[in-house]
């Protein structure tokens, strides 16, 4: 019988990190706290970049940017109290737009818990309802199995954000423990006799529609959903936010589940006969308001697969539901032989000719100097196609969403849950993962001082992305709701602005100011050539809040249907 092995006696924070890299790590993102001391000691001869942040929140994203591009757990360390709470918004997204992400984060010694400790949080208490998992390590030697399971439940099912406490007496603690082995993700393949249903449902329709959505897709899943749609000749939607999904120049692409999406799409769905719905659980947003389909059993015939059994009926009852994993699934539709006939071809056709008329920028034209549309044009002509776009939330996504032609994977970073302040974090951790990408960061001029101070962690790291700055000298999208539900009563949307150019240069980055459409292009040719990350202030006309409305178009509509009304 061979002789027990003698295992090395390791700190907890040695423990963790080992684990980490042996879990594949090779990026993390961090606000280092006092709690967490011991563990950046071990990051000190680890082969693991860590990108030190401003602001916890930008940390959280920039993680999750990644866990969104790669399918692997994006990784964040954070102090207790007030850098957990700072990291809340992006623990949020993560759990919103199911995106695999695990959050480290400080907690006060053993021996004072459950006294309100200095910066003491109940982790368990504050996060059990919006991450997948919480624990709290109290015995290093387990560091190796819950780090492993934290791994496998970011990943697995329906993926989502895992929090992890640690406290900091712990961390100093010696330990003999084994190292865990890498976490597996877990496929789960569609059986035959579900797939062939699936297919006699499809075959049997008039008006189908396809809407891909979720997250645990791969490149090669992607080209196998757009082969199986094309041999079928089907439509394909994509849900919000996720348009990498159908490639904008795919014959069968007929736009996007997001906000504002074109009517012609929404009408199509609803007088659609049956729906395909791949990977997305069907949420608010490309339900548009859980309004396009009857609740809890549509009128169509709804074929709901997700990764997540739990997702399926939750809100929309289908006729068939199929457990299973996106990239297996994609496979067994691609195998799929062609039908006989396919009575709907002509209806895809138009689909795609509603799609490519409704993302054309060139006949939109707003109020002002500045024309949005021309702008568009000029960096659809300009920049790769694979280019990596992020944005946050506000009006100003619109222009992203509608006019941007997203036809690379993993080129949409955007966050589902519609969290401002998101675009500048997402584009420095897109640029640390892929420095050879090109990166397009949007914000609004509120949306980016959520996150503006992570410029400088861009400059640090010598990360040349764009940020594409548009002010309209407020809170668009509130002063959008306000001018529709409360016309003519402003409050509290107006914003006074610092000079963004001035501000870019003052991290050391490049800054341009463009108040007019012919200044646009030779700005972003010298912001790409400069090297450095850099912004345009890009000044617009505060009427033209979506390239279809104005402002004081919205509230004489409103003052009409309220007189209507009387």
């Amino acid at each position: 019988m061979p002789a027990p092995q003698t295992l090395p006696a390791r700190t907890g924070a040695q423990l963790l990190v080992d684990q980490l890299a042996l879990q594949g790590v090779q990026q993390l993102f961090c606000v280092p706290g006092e709690s967490y001391l011991a563990v950046l000691d071990a990051l000190h001869d680890a082969r693991i970049a860590v990108t030190v942040c401003r602001q916890e929140g930008g940390a959280a994203m920039m993680a999750e940017a990644q866990g969104k591009l790669t399918g692997h757990p994006g990784i964040c360390f954070v102090t207790r109290g007030p850098g957990i709470a700072n990291a809340m918004a992006g623990i949020h997204i993560a759990q919103q737009d199911s995106t695999p992400l695990i959050v480290f984060v400080g907690q006060v010694a053993r021996g004072v818990l459950h006294r309100e400790a200095f910066q003491e949080v109940d982790y368990g208490a504050v996060f059990g309802s919006i991450a997948k998992w919480v624990v709290q390590i109290d015995d290093a030697r387990r560091i190796p199995e819950l780090v492993a399971r934290a791994f496998h439940m970011a990943v697995n099912g329906r993926p989502g954000p895992v929090v992890v406490a640690l406290p900091e007496d712990m961390l100093t603690d010696t330990a003999s423990a084994p190292d865990a082995r890498p976490a597996t993700v877990v496929e789960t393949a569609p059986g035959a006799s579900a797939i062939q249903a699936l297919a006699d449902l499809l075959a049997a329709a008039q008006r189908p529609m396809v809407i891909a959505g979720g997250s645990r897709w791969s490149e090669q899943a992607v080209a196998d959903l757009g082969a199986f749609a094309q041999r079928w000749q089907l439509p394909i939607v994509t849900a919000f936010r996720r348009q990498t999904l159908c490639p904008a120049d795919h014959p069968c692409a007929a736009g996007d589940l997001g906000l504002g999406a074109n009517p012609a799409l929404l009408a199509r769905l609803r007088g659609a006969d049956l729906v395909l719905a791949l990977g997305t659980r069907l949420g608010d947003v490309p339900s548009q308001g859980y309004t396009l389909w009857q609740i809890p059993t549509p009128a169509q015939t709804l074929i709901h697969v997700h990764a997540d059994a739990e997702e399926l009926g939750q809100v929309y009852q289908p006729r068939l539901a199929i457990h299973a994993t996106p990239r297996p699934l994609a496979a067994a539709l691609a195998a799929l032989p062609a039908p006989s006939a396919t009575p709907w071809a002509e209806y895809t056709r138009a689909a795609h000719a509603d799609f490519l008329a409704w993302t054309d920028p060139a006949p939109n034209r707003i109020p002002g100097a500045l024309q949005m549309g021309a702008v568009m044009q000029h960096l659809r002509a300009a920049l790769p196609a694979d280019t990596i776009v992020c944005s946050g939330a506000g009006n100003f996504t619109i222009w992203v969403h509608r006019f941007w032609p997203f036809s690379a994977w993993a080129s949409q970073l955007a966050p589902v849950s519609g969290s401002m302040g998101y675009g500048l974090p997402a584009a420095v951790g897109a640029k640390r993962l892929w420095p050879d990408r090109e990166v397009i960061a949007f914000a609004g001029d509120g949306d980016f001082l959520m996150h503006g101070q992570e410029f400088a962690t861009a400059v640090q790291y010598g990360l040349p992305i764009v940020v594409i700055l548009l002010d309209n000298g407020m809170y668009g999208t509130i002063r959008m709701h306000q001018e529709r539900h409360y016309p003519g009563r402003v409050s509290a949307t107006d914003l006074k602005n610092p000079d963004f150019c001035a501000y870019a240069f003052a991290f050391g980055g490049h800054g341009e100011r463009v108040e007019r459409t012919e200044e646009f292009a030779p700005a972003l040719a010298r912001a790409r050539a400069s090297g450095k990350p850099a912004l345009l202030h890009c000044l617009i006309d505060p009427q033209a809040i979506t390239p279809t409305a104005t402002m004081d178009g919205l509230r004489q509509k409103a003052q009409q249907a309220g007189t209507s009304l009387e």
